[in-house]
């Protein structure tokens, strides 16, 4: 992988089973002796053979109808699940805001998840520390800051999961409808942020539902349709393509 391509995707699968398992007791074992139908299975495939590569610094959004593979997506290139068959590589420090929370300890703090929710995103307790003020500054949660994340509103795990994650600048952003989380006042904050990141160089794989957000956003986008790569090109011609296949 050269070193402008920032995320490589070749030929990527994902199989999901569907199967349902038969035969859990000794009894059902010896019943389905000399049967052929022991196990019912189905395979579901998220994604099929999809391969697209993304330079530094491109913003590109991912456009299709709910199931088309598109979260799934996001979570290969964020190395939380790994693919079927094919590869997925990032050439630089991945930061998934995928599922808001997800790495906090809902029993502690504002404040430690800080410092823990960084930590597992690779940087040093030193940095994080010399980012504190940024981060809590950006949430508007200082007056919360030692109340444990159990007892916050989903909206304030919006805030201090979006804050942490862009206020330490990664290099490879991956978005899955954060923007529409949250109160109007926090959703145009977070837009402004996103393109003041876009516009010093982080490089942006963006999920909505929002076909204008991807306009807005981002120059190029990707349309998954039942798990294939359909089409990828100019954010606006490939907006155009999708509307009007879905009907709109």
């Amino acid at each position: 992988m050269t070193s402008d391509i920032m995320v490589s995707s070749e030929r990527v699968s994902m199989r999901f089973s569907l199967g349902i398992e038969k035969g859990f007791s000794v009894k059902q074992w010896f019943v389905n002796l000399g049967k052929k139908e022991g196990r019912a299975r189905q395979d579901f495939y998220a994604l099929r053979d999809v391969s697209f590569t993304i330079r530094r610094g491109e913003v590109v959004g991912l456009v299709g109808s709910n199931g088309a593979g598109k979260s799934t997506l996001l979570k290969l290139v964020a190395g939380v699940m790994k693919p079927s068959l094919g590869s997925v590589r990032c050439g630089g420090r991945v930061c998934p805001m995928i599922e808001l929370g997800a790495g906090f300890d809902l029993q502690l703090t504002a404040r430690e998840n800080i410092y823990l929710n960084g930590a597992i995103m690779g940087y040093p307790r030193a940095f994080l520390r010399e980012r504190f003020d940024a981060i809590v500054d950006f949430s508007e949660l200082r007056d919360f800051l030692d109340v444990p994340v159990q007892n916050f509103s989903s909206g304030m795990v919006a805030r201090l999961a979006f804050s942490i994650a862009t206020q330490i600048e990664p290099e490879i952003l991956i978005v899955d409808e954060i923007l529409s989380v949250g109160d109007a006042a926090f959703q145009q904050k977070s837009e402004e942020k996103m393109l003041s990141l876009i516009g010093g160089g982080t490089t942006v794989l963006f999920v909505s539902h929002s076909v204008e957000q991807i306009r807005k956003l981002c120059s190029r986008a990707l349309w998954l349709d039942h798990g294939e790569l359909r089409a990828d090109g100019k954010s606006d011609e490939i907006c155009a393509q999708y509307l009007a296949a879905v009907g709109f």
